[in-house]
């Protein structure tokens, strides 16, 4: 992708793509799944998610998958309004951006 992606679409991204399991989910596959919408590596995924915990928007825990932990990630009541915030703004951008693209005006 030729356009940067910056901290509050990858947030964005994360949290929509965690947000799809009512349970959570696990790292390797909320990458996997960001990965379908941008190119992203694990290492950038990780600080993201830990972010994310940080700001109370994902809860943690660990669960026993073949014998060993795998944590999930889980969104929080206050991860839900960030996501619903996120999409109020992603939908007013990417219209701006339409409209230039299609020749129109602000």
């Amino acid at each position: 992708m030729v356009f940067n992606t910056g901290a509050a679409l990858l947030d964005a991204i994360v949290l929509a793509v965690v947000s799809r399991e009512s349970e959570g989910t696990y790292g390797y596959k909320i990458t996997q799944d960001v990965r379908k919408a941008i190119e992203v590596s694990e290492s950038t995924l990780y600080p993201v998610l830990r972010r994310l915990q940080k700001d109370d928007c994902l809860e943690v825990y660990d669960q026993q998958f073949d014998g060993r932990n795998r944590r999930y990630y889980k969104v929080t009541d206050k991860g839900v309004a960030q996501l619903n915030l996120y999409r109020t703004e992603w939908e007013s951008y990417s219209d701006n951006i339409n409209r230039i693209f299609e020749g129109g005006g602000m």
